[in-house]
């Protein structure tokens, strides 16, 4: 088989990424052909090696090994499998909890471990723990840990189970704009829609996500079905060769009334859960995957795992704070077929105007507990876009003759006059107009500010009496002032050194994080955590506001200040960015005595 241009340039470069990591991941959009990718590096690498292959379900475990057979002796492990490990084969597919004995074995002899889906790994659940430490523990000394995933990121509070403490490298495997130019991948046209009577605000998510006992009654109360099946008969007509779609649902209520609706189209329409049979569930895809269905409809079943090239349709009727939901559903549509040319992915749930387009979107290894609330705002990706003189995105305000709202959002020029490239209304809502917050609080507006105030008031303050006065400024510090304090504390500790990945970024991060928490708890200082970060307690700070009292302002900027005339531009870019990370962490975690992390333990300092 030819491999594509990425698949050859991680071969080419194979022996280097194991050269430089013992464990990494490497990602790749949906439908690139990372399985392919893990045979050839089987073949070419592993010949005659012991490999273990694992995945999280039945499912997949069932494609993997179907792909593997053509070129490797594997075998699948059963449940009450009771072999010595690699008999008479030398690749073992497994689940992360079949035949644990064996498994246990059986990562004590093999090369390499590949997991499918790394995204999954827990490092302290029930699952895959036992097999990261035995592989750390008692695996052979040569031996490496191969993730593969489209979306390496695990969103938790718990700072035992980052993915980070799984592996310690990423390497980017595919561009999607590349994918799309080499036509390995088709571009999804984006309809998105916000449902202006989906009431979501009052909904608890102190869990990390809407829980779907309350998500469920606010999408049937509201018009989204009506929205998404209105939107749809539209679109449905401009695909080719025809319309096959894939309906992501919260729940089976939500489905159940969503393939109600459909079928009141008279479209052909099934409905997939957990609860679906397999056999009656293959025969479903199968017939989807021909064209004699046109929509499937799904609870939790379609987001990874089912490949359906002729799909050219994705309707997103779930509202998430997980942006690893959003991107594996959407590219479930982005494989190329004959004769398709787009995927149109019609979102009636707020997730593209929340996380933007599945190509733009970036990960990370690490997250916090507070990490998800920035996504209570569903325009949160278009509030964060840099502001544009010319151009804008609106949101339809018009009311149609069906009495549902168009709400559709669009990018347009400000001062043209074109309306809604939907219905051609004029009647819009500028939301960057209406969720920009102050310039000088957001992200570009703060960082501006930073590099223009400290060295302005660094060159004219007194330096001698405000580093005199340090003690007194952390001592006497309210919680606000600590955070500003404790910013330009890890801005001045943190490595500007550049970094070749993500996960070298936060290495340096974490490292410029334990810096500061060490300074902290040996200064019996104590920052009480909070619900989230706020960008306006550093402006504050570096604008002489109120929050921050001159004080505790003017000892933070000599901090800051004493790193300029120190290092290069892009050294001090780069410790700024660290910086960053490390309070927003610091101010949603807090810090104390009683700090147990995996890079820091207060313990030791005390």
């Amino acid at each position: 088989m030819q491999l594509r241009r990425w698949q050859q340039e991680i071969i080419d470069g194979f022996p280097d990424i194991l050269n430089a990591h013992r464990r990494f991941i490497v990602k790749a959009p949906t439908g690139a052909g990372k399985t392919v990718l893990a045979s050839e590096i089987i073949k070419q690498f592993y010949a005659g090696e012991k490999v273990i292959v694992l995945c999280h379900r039945l499912v997949l475990l069932e494609q993997l090994e179907r792909a593997l057979t053509r070129e490797h002796r594997v075998r699948k492990l059963d449940l009450n499998h009771t072999e010595k490990a690699f008999l008479d084969y030398d690749v073992l597919l497994s689940t992360s909890t079949r035949a644990r004995e064996i498994l246990d074995e059986a990562v004590e002899q093999a090369k390499l471990i590949i997991i499918d889906e790394a995204h999954r790994v827990s490092p302290n659940g029930t699952g895959y723990k036992r097999i990261l430490e035995s592989f750390i523990e008692r695996g052979r000394d040569d031996a490496h840990l191969l993730g593969l995933t489209a979306s390496p990121e695990r969103r938790t509070a718990d700072q035992k189970d980052q993915l980070s403490l799984a592996f310690d490298a990423i390497i980017d495997g595919a561009d999607m704009d590349k994918l799309f130019d080499e036509g390995i991948l088709v571009r999804p046209r984006y309809r998105p829609h916000f449902v202006h009577d989906l009431e979501l605000g009052n909904i608890d998510i102190s869990s990390g996500d809407f829980p779907v006992a309350k998500l469920a009654p606010a999408i049937i109360k509201s018009s989204m079905i009506s929205h998404a099946c209105m939107i749809y008969c539209e679109e449905r007509e401009k695909v080719k060769p025809v319309p096959i779609s894939a309906w992501f649902c919260p729940d089976v209520t939500v489905a159940e009334t969503t393939v109600e609706a459909i079928a009141e189209l008279g479209l052909s329409v099934c409905l997939i859960t957990a609860n679906t049979p397999i056999k009656e569930r293959m025969q479903i895809l199968a017939s989807h995957a021909r064209g004699e269905i046109e929509a499937v409809v799904s609870v939790g079943v379609l987001a990874e795992g089912w490949d359906n090239p002729n799909c050219n349709i994705i309707v997103h009727m779930r509202p998430t704070l997980s942006k690893v939901l959003w991107g594996q559903s959407v590219g479930r549509g982005l494989r190329a077929a004959e004769n398709k040319e787009t995927c149109v992915v019609i979102d009636v749930s707020s997730n593209w105007s929340t996380f933007g387009p599945v190509e733009k979107l970036r990960w990370s290894l690490w997250s916090h507990r507070g990490s998800y609330l920035k996504y209570k705002n569903r325009f949160q990706w278009i509030s964060q876009q840099p502001v544009d003189e010319q151009k804008s995105y609106f949101l339809c305000d018009n009311k149609l003759d069906s009495d549902l709202r168009c709400s559709h959002i669009y990018l347009k020029d400000k001062f043209s006059d074109s309306g809604c490239p939907v219905c051609g209304s004029y009647s819009a809502i500028d939301i960057h107009k209406e969720q920009r917050m102050e310039d000088s609080v957001n992200d570009i507006g703060l960082h501006r500010l930073f590099f223009e105030r400290i060295p302005a008031i660094y060159e004219e303050m007194n330096r001698d009496i405000w580093r005199t006065l340090g003690r007194t400024a952390w001592t006497g510090a309210e919680r606000d002032e600590l955070i500003f304090l404790a910013f330009c504390k890890a801005f001045s500790l943190v490595s500007g050194q550049p970094s070749k990945s993500d996960s070298e970024f936060w290495q340096f991060a974490l490292q410029g994080e334990a810096a500061i928490r060490y300074f902290l708890v040996e200064n019996k200082i104590q920052i009480v955590k909070g619900d989230e970060f706020e960008h306006a307690t550093l402006v504050d700070g570096l604008m002489h506001g109120r929050r921050v009292r001159a004080l505790q302002a003017n000892h933070g900027i000599l901090l800051c200040g004493e790193q300029f005339d120190e290092y290069s531009e892009e050294e001090i870019e780069r410790k700024y960015q660290r910086a960053l990370q490390i309070i927003e962490r610091l101010a949603v975690m807090g810090c104390s005595s009683q700090d147990n992390l995996p890079y820091f333990k207060a313990k030791d300092v005390i």
